[in-house]
């Protein structure tokens, strides 16, 4: 397979993945990595394929995390350097694979500040990222008890990759995820009921 296609990359997220909100994880770092990707002239249905199958061994999986996804994504046909960044944004943790390429540093970066991001929007009254600003995501950064899985370490690790700032980076991830609200279901509440 030379190039996967987001329907390739959907199809094998959906068959691995269940969970409504790991899906919409997977969409979320989708978003951010199109973003990011046209932001530095990059290709930005790669960066978004592997945006989406980041996690795909996740739910199943995830004392492999990343192993899994490596055969998975073998089996299917996938070129290597798709898999090595996939693989890179475990690095540490899972994986020895250190971020080279700057897709691989942004995935590796901005997949725990989805999160951050995300648990920021629920708890806000309209359940949105649309009225959302980054001061509020930068506010509850600083509270280490907020979204306890959001590893800031991880994060602080990948801006020093990137050599970005944390106001910057959250800035990026805020306005992608508002671009695909309604997807990622951070549209709020109100949008929701709408018909």
């Amino acid at each position: 397979m030379d190039k996967p296609t987001r329907e390739q990359a959907l199809a094998l997220l959906t068959t691995h993945i269940k969970s409504e909100s790991l899906i919409a994880h997977a969409l979320s770092v989708e978003a951010v990595m199109r973003h990011y990707a046209d932001k530095l002239g990059e290709d930005p249905d790669k960066w978004g394929v592997i945006g989406l199958v980041h996690d795909l061994d996740w739910e199943q999986y995830p004392q492999q995390h990343c192993q899994k996804t490596t055969e998975l994504l073998r089996e299917a046909g996938w070129p290597e350097d798709y898999i090595r960044a996939v693989r890179s944004h475990a690095w540490g943790i899972f994986t020895d694979d250190q971020p080279q390429h700057a897709m691989e540093k942004v995935l590796f970066t901005i997949d725990e500040l989805t999160g951050l991001v995300t648990a920021t929007a629920l708890v806000r009254p309209s359940k949105s990222v649309l009225d959302m600003k980054s001061k509020s995501v930068v506010k509850k950064w600083k509270q280490p008890s907020f979204a306890a899985g959001v590893d800031r370490s991880i994060v602080e690790k990948g801006l020093g990759l990137m050599g970005a700032e944390l106001t910057e980076v959250i800035g990026e991830v805020l306005v992608a995820m508002q671009a695909v609200a309604g997807e990622i279901g951070l549209a709020g509440e109100a949008a929701g009921e709408a018909s």
